[in-house]
């Protein structure tokens, strides 16, 4: 098996660890949810094989309801309706879909229980403006943020609260006296708020904390005076908050986190030892900017070098700050960086790829990449930092043989870094 081999093996073994229909049947089968007929409402990439996971186990204890995934990303469902919307930014389908989530919890009598499927992309996918907003102002927003390189805590606490249906507001809106929600974490610690920006569970952030990452993130005068009129009279308190920890409206409420990036990071690891390799387990660390998380990982892989060890496995949620027009995603521009620190090295290769098989707005996973990309781009011509500039890794990666496309995986526990480290004793990177 050659390293590149390798490195896509541990990749398939890890979401196989976190397949989300696996893992909905597990958490039900252990802890049965009770009497039906449930209400199901789902949203994220994962959204379709979480409610197959959920229709095997309680079959007809389910009543209907509604999942809502990414475009291209549906699975067919018996009796239950799919749709499909946008992301990363929302779109018309994404108004629907949400808007029809709640029409169906508020139709609910409070016998019927609900349960509610939550994954990654749900923030996108499940888009109700709040009073006042428009969805053009929600995708403005949303759009600033995600260029200017703010993390998935930034993003979800500002879109809480320009939201009528995060943040607790399905929950709200709910009359069910019995809500099960099923999470896949696409966020490090699995906190439930920031998961699909957290609907039917409580929110701590408040509106004066989303005013104050807005004007972090140097945005704050460039998004709609809509937007910053309302969070502005949301932090004096003229409009409601979102559900907050100790309602009583949580009373009322189950949360079962089924899977996480933990669980996919340990299941390469132990593959990876069970062949005889020497593993360092760099857990949820890819965190900050994608650039500068090449390196980062470029000084964990000299450390590795010196230790003697030959496999790095780590993964999280890299950001880009968007400068140009390019083509990419946040998994394909941090390999195409990496591979710049692999200048005159031997035996090192790199997979980085969202575990939901699509990075950014492209059909690739991420970039498989080792010491030869280099001289491949410039043997074609092309000048690796000139592509990262204008955020241009897709079709630099293309034409070198470094992309890596897998299709939907339908799952989503964010993203996975693998680096296979051959050869020791050649002075490299050093």
């Amino acid at each position: 098996m050659t390293d590149r081999e390798l490195l896509v093996d541990l990749y398939r073994r890890a979401i196989a660890a976190v397949d989300a229909e696996s893992a909905v049947r597990r958490s039900l089968e252990q802890d049965d949810p009770g009497p039906g007929p449930f209400l199901l409402l789902g949203a994220g990439k994962a959204a379709c094989a979480m409610a197959r996971g959920a229709q095997s186990v309680l079959g007809g204890r389910i009543g209907g309801g509604a999942v809502t995934t990414k475009h291209g990303h549906a699975l067919s469902l018996d009796g239950l309706e799919v749709r499909e919307a946008g992301h990363p930014l929302p779109d018309e389908c994404s108004v629907a879909a949400a808007e029809g989530a709640l029409e169906r919890v508020r139709a609910c009598d409070a016998s019927q229980p609900l349960l509610v499927l939550l994954s990654g992309g749900a923030s996108a996918l499940w888009t109700a403006p709040a009073s006042g907003l428009t969805l053009e102002d929600k995708r403005r927003t949303s759009d600033l943020l995600l260029r200017a390189g703010a993390g998935i805590r930034t993003l979800n606490t500002v879109r809480k609260h320009l939201s009528r249906i995060k943040g607790g507001g399905l929950l709200r809106a709910a009359s069910s006296a019995r809500i099960l929600t099923l999470a896949l974490s696409d966020v490090a610690d699995g906190t439930p708020d920031l998961i699909g920006s957290g609907p039917s569970v409580a929110d701590p952030s408040t509106y004066t904390e989303a005013l104050a990452l807005l004007r972090a993130s140097g945005v704050e005068r460039e998004v709609p005076a809509s937007v910053r009129a309302h969070l502005e009279a949301g932090a004096t308190g003229a409009r409601p908050e979102t559900v907050k920890p100790g309602d009583p409206l949580l009373e009322r409420v189950e949360y079962r986190l089924v899977a996480s990036l933990g669980d996919a990071l340990e299941a390469a690891a132990a593959s990876a030892e069970e062949q005889g390799l020497r593993v360092r387990r760099l857990g949820p660390m890819l965190y900050g900017e994608s650039r500068e998380l090449a390196r980062a990982m470029g000084r964990k892989a000299r450390e590795a070098l010196d230790e003697g060890w030959e496999l790095l496995v780590g993964g999280g949620e890299p950001t880009v700050r968007v400068r140009g027009d390019g083509r990419g995603g946040r998994a394909q521009e941090l390999a195409l960086a990496f591979a710049l620190e692999l200048r005159g090295v031997c035996g090192v290769t790199a997979l980085f790829a969202g575990t939901d098989g699509t990075d950014g707005p492209t059909d690739a996973a991420g970039g498989l990449v080792d010491e030869g990309t280099l001289s491949r781009a410039e043997a074609l011509g092309l000048d690796i930092r000139a592509y990262l500039e204008r955020n241009d890794a897709y079709p630099l990666l293309e034409r070198t043989g470094d992309l890596f496309v897998t299709g939907p995986t339908h799952t989503n526990v964010t993203d996975l870094a693998l680096v296979r480290i051959r050869c020791r004793d050649s002075g490299a990177m050093r």
